[in-house]
């Protein structure tokens, strides 16, 4: 017998012996298709097969369809199993608390989630309906749960769907209360995932307590208390949920806090799994907000606001006199809260992580604020420390904001957008703007300039191979200067960073996607108040850099 066809009747084996398990007669029948095209879907169904999708510290995501290697009812009745199996092994107390968004199945897998806590003794409690990621991270310290989980794919395409998962304060501790798990809890409870006997076994309790709108009433009431009640509110703002389910809670929020309710972009404005209007549902991807600047431009808004579709990055476009309509960098709008909180007399430690801009230690520095750089990612940044300083602000270039971090320990895209508006109000009342601001800021640091090299791979060894080859014959000199610090946070991170004295590049894979990232930063300082003339340098020192990094890493 051919090696060929003995492997397509070895996967045809492990295809039935999923199916035997399956609990979703809607997924037995897609596999029974896939299986019928045999051999013709051999590579289909390899896929599918090639391995589960893994728990880490961003918990599940991926395709939906059926398989061990794709979201689909079976993989969430294991994922909850395993999760629920854990709490119980930790000895915590106290309900599971579960949302989910509008994609699609996201309100099965929540269900699912909250019989499989249930019958195995533990109460459940699921949010009213699909809601912002934000909503459940406040629901998760102000329910005291033990746990939260999160159904979500966030900004990825159409066809993927995850899940999330949060600690309360017994297992997360002080600083991670109602924040994303960290390790060693991702790896803990995958083993206890990979634990899980057959399906068929694992009990299912009643559907769980399903809350009212008080939950939400009260995630509403504080968020809008994030800001000062005396403040400027005269500010027209152009909004889009871009298909999520930002915009019932943004517009409540905005309201409740004294501004007028944000225009919406009608044709995103209500939930819808498919996101009919744009190519990738992410603020940053080109083409994702024309309509919302489509928007602010036929209704002379001040400024336009993005949630991503479960609302917890926010994107900020501003009128510039000389480009028009412009989106903000999320470097940008995290200098522009952190500077904004720091004028208010916010006392604390502002943080944020390696890949973002160091303009904000330059601030905390001249400020004299605590500061902290953390890993990427939410779960680190809100675990920032600085001796006894609790977090008053932390962000993330990617769009990502936290500023009030008692409120929800996570990122938060609605209190985001309204602290920005605030801002921008405030500034309006003055004669002023965000990007009259960002000039002023300038004008005092200099020009930090970040930009991005991204390169999708195939085959994840070329990555692994240009990691290599950066250790390996690491550039002693970038842009003419010599480099004067190289570090290398292996074995804790995959993350090299080198400096030098107006120049940084950290490079490390993607955490989310195949991809090898570096991202870079020049800083120019401004000479006898010329603004334009040290952006100009800095845009070309960034461009030129960005080649001298594609060269090193073989990817030129």
């Amino acid at each position: 017998m051919a090696a060929e066809t003995i492997e397509i009747d070895e996967l045809r084996d492990r295809a039935e012996a999923w199916l035997a398990d399956d609990p979703d007669p809607t997924s037995q029948d897609e596999l029974r298709e896939v299986l019928d095209r045999l051999p013709a879907s051999a590579a289909e169904l390899a896929d599918r097969f090639a391995g589960p999708l893994t728990f880490g510290t961003a918990g599940l995501r991926g395709p939906l369809r059926a398989g061990p290697n794709g979201m689909n009812l079976a993989v969430v009745t294991q994922a909850a199993a395993g999760l629920v199996g854990w709490l119980a092994a930790s000895g915590a107390t106290g309900p599971l608390i579960i949302g989910y968004d509008a994609r699609h199945g996201s309100r099965a897998f929540a269900e699912r989630t909250a019989q499989v806590a249930t019958g195995a003794g533990r109460p459940a409690v699921l949010l009213p309906r699909p809601l912002p990621t934000p909503v459940l991270a406040y629901a998760v310290r102000a329910l005291a749960g033990v746990a939260g989980v999160m159904v979500t794919a966030s900004h990825n395409p159409p066809r993927d769907n995850g899940y999330k998962v949060y600690l309360g304060a017994q297992l997360g501790g002080l600083r991670g209360a109602g924040a994303q798990i960290v390790p060693p809890a991702d790896m803990e409870i995958e083993a206890a995932i990979r634990a899980v006997g057959p399906l068929c076994k694992v009990p299912l309790g009643e559907p769980g307590q399903v809350l009212g709108n008080d939950v939400v009433a009260a995630y509403v009431e504080e968020a809008a208390s994030v800001i000062d009640p005396d403040g400027p509110r005269d500010l027209a703002v152009a909004y889009t949920p871009l298909h999520g389910v930002g915009a019932s809670v943004l517009t409540a929020v905005f309201a409740r806090a004294g501004f007028a309710v944000p225009g919406v972009v009608a044709e995103q404005a209500e939930p819808d799994p498919d996101f009919p209007t744009v190519a990738f549902p992410n603020p940053e991807e080109p083409g994702a907000t024309d309509l919302l600047i489509a928007l602010a431009q036929r209704t002379d808004a001040d400024i336009a606001i993005a949630n991503d579709p479960d609302a917890d990055r926010c994107a900020v476009a501003v009128r510039d006199t000389t480009l028009g309509w412009r989106m903000l960098r999320g470097d940008e709008v995290g200098v522009l809260l952190a500077d904004h909180l720091i004028r208010r007399g916010v006392p604390g430690l502002y943080a944020t992580t390696i890949v973002s801009s160091s303009l904000l230690r330059s601030v905390c520095a001249a400020r004299g604020l605590p500061y902290d750089e953390t890993l990427t990612g939410f779960k680190w940044i809100v675990r920032a420390e600085s001796g006894d300083a609790p977090l008053a602000f932390g962000y993330e270039e990617a769009l990502g904001y936290c500023v009030a971090p008692d409120h929800v320990r996570d990122k938060d895209g609605i209190t985001a957008a309204l602290t920005v508006a605030e801002l921008a109000a405030g500034l309006k009342a003055q004669g002023r703007s965000l990007t009259d601001r960002l000039d002023e800021l300038a004008s005092e640091f200099g020009i930090y300039l970040t930009d991005q090299l991204s390169v999708r791979v195939d085959d994840l060894r070329e990555i692994a191979q240009a990691m290599t080859r950066i250790r390996a014959t690491t550039p002693t000199n970038l842009l003419g200067d010599p480099v004067t610090s190289v570090e290398d946070l292996l074995p804790a991170s995959d993350v090299v960073i080198l400096r030098t004295d107006s120049a940084r590049v950290v490079i490390r894979p993607s955490g989310t996607e195949p991809k090898l990232k570096a991202y870079l930063e020049v800083v120019q300082p401004v000479t006898d108040g010329d603004l334009a003339a040290a952006r100009d340098r800095a845009t070309t020192r960034v461009r030129e850099l960005r080649a001298e990094i594609a060269t090193a890493l073989g990817i030129a």
